[in-house]
């Protein structure tokens, strides 16, 4: 597999989507939905990288624990997050 540099978590209550990219910042890596039980054991499988994410309720309970893990995290304010959701919709259609 191709090294991942960055990902986005998107965290929701009980099912959290990754996506993750390369250096190059145009190529998907990964891309998968992840159960809150298994996204530490995901992450704790991966080399250090940079984490994104909405700050929202539980964010910095997540941000706490995949430093923990040696990863670089950066909380997002919910209005810096809306242009990334349309800009990879606009991408998808």
């Amino acid at each position: 597999m191709e090294k991942i540099t960055t990902i986005g978590l998107d965290l929701a209550k009980s099912v959290f989507q990754v996506h993750g990219i390369n250096a190059a910042g145009g190529v998907v890596v990964v891309r998968r939905k992840l159960r809150r039980s298994a996204l530490l054991d995901f992450f704790a499988a991966l080399p250090p990288t940079l984490v994104g994410m909405e700050a929202c309720r539980g964010a910095h309970h997540w941000a706490r624990e995949l430093t923990r893990l040696g990863h670089t995290v950066r909380l997002m304010p919910p209005a810096y997050v809306k242009p990334y959701v349309k800009s990879a919709a606009e991408a998808s259609q």
